[in-house]
């Protein structure tokens, strides 16, 4: 169960981070553009409907590696204050009543869009360019196809909790800054303390 979980973790950084390339493109279409329309005078025709792909494929694609990160917000007013198998319960519930049902829905209908998509080789009309968009809404059902894969690693992540009593690692990746200096004041306070224990 742990290889499984591990590796659908994995699976989903993976994609996030590939992804996440797309912020670097999107930045740079975006000074491209800004240059040539006000510095220039001759604005693209392609530059909007690239940045909405790109942020839309960066949305949809990193959903299951904030998923696998444990990255989405969470109402935990009061669900840190549960025991640790509580936690699991509640979770699993959640994942079996909530998650997985709107899951499917994306998958079925994000598939029913594209596959409307690829027959008749819809294009954008947002821009003069006309730019294909059945290439992006390929990615609805294929992110909710991994959202999916993800939950049921976070799911088998709850059984193991509710089964021994604490939360199996995670494959670290990136961490938010106040992580980082909590654990480093955490340090200092450690060392002030040992500090004081020798004096």
């Amino acid at each position: 169960m742990e290889k499984f979980i591990y590796f659908f973790e994995s699976l989903s950084i993976w994609i996030g981070r590939a992804f996440g390339w797309c912020i670097l493109v999107l930045t740079l279409s975006v000074t491209y553009e800004v240059f040539v329309r006000y510095v220039l005078n001759a604005p693209t025709v392609w530059a909007f409907d690239m940045m909405v792909q790109m942020y839309g494929g960066l949305f949809l694609m990193a959903g299951a590696y904030a998923l696998a990160q444990d990255a989405h917000v969470r109402g935990d007013v009061l669900y840190r204050l549960f025991p640790v198998k509580a936690q699991a319960w509640i979770d699993l519930l959640l994942y079996i009543f909530f998650f997985f049902p709107g899951m499917l829905a994306l998958v079925w209908f994000g598939y029913e869009i594209a596959a409307d998509s690829w027959r008749y080789k819809e294009v954008s009309w947002n821009s003069p360019a006309r730019i294909q968009i059945y290439f992006f809404k390929s990615l609805i059902p294929l992110a909710g196809g991994l959202l999916i894969l993800q939950g049921i690693s976070e799911s088998m992540r709850c059984i193991l909790c509710i089964r021994h009593g604490k939360w199996m690692q995670r494959h670290e990746d990136v961490r938010e800054t106040e992580e980082d200096l909590m654990k480093q004041k955490q340090e200092e306070l450690r060392r002030k303390k040992a500090l004081g224990k020798d004096n």
